[in-house]
């Protein structure tokens, strides 16, 4: 059988059209299908690039989160009875106990915090608690970062539904009873 050159050039030009072999990573399964994410989609568990961490409030007001909708808040603010209890969304050891270093434009705190177990949560999480009408709630109202040990920093922006839970809370505080006097008839 004679090859003729048109005939060599055709087969030639034919092998190099076609695609390479697909390589085979190491480790990887022999017949794995590569799939297309679709665009536009954020992948499960990741945040959004463009999703910001904002404080909402809860239905009933007494209550607000700071964190990405959808997500664990990082932080969460609740009154009860004038009491601010401020909670961490981070784990902690058993019977840890830290300081929550909060630093704004409306000053500095240090909220003693415990490990604590919250109903519904798996674990302990970092939790302190406050008066409302305490002069240091203030920094809560406005951009503050919190540290923790163990937990890192954190930057919270400034909210109004923060800002209103406070409020509220300070607002439904035990006033003092007025010291009793004595008469001296």
């Amino acid at each position: 059988m004679k090859i003729t050159t048109p005939t060599l050039l055709a087969l030639t030009l034919a092998a190099c059209s076609q695609s390479p072999a697909a390589s085979v990573r190491d480790g990887a399964p022999e017949r794995a299908v590569r799939m297309v994410m679709p665009e536009g989609e954020a992948l499960p568990g990741v945040p959004q690039a463009l999703s910001e961490p904002a404080w909402a409030a809860a239905p009933d007001a007494q209550s607000a989160r700071f964190g990405n909708p959808g997500e664990v808040p990082l932080v969460s603010v609740t009154c009860r009875e004038g009491v601010l209890t401020v909670t961490r969304h981070a784990a902690a050891p058993v019977g840890a106990q830290a300081l929550f270093a909060l630093v704004g434009r409306e000053g500095i705190m240090r909220l003693p915090v415990d490990a604590t177990s919250i109903p519904g949560q798996r674990g302990y999480l970092w939790q302190g608690t406050m008066a409302a009408n305490d002069p240091r709630a203030a920094v809560l109202r406005g951009a503050f970062t919190g540290t923790l040990p163990g937990a890192g920093m954190i930057k919270v922006s400034a909210g109004s539904a923060i800002s209103d839970v406070i409020s509220r809370c300070q607002s439904a505080a035990p006033v003092a009873a007025p010291e009793p006097t004595t008469s001296t008839e």
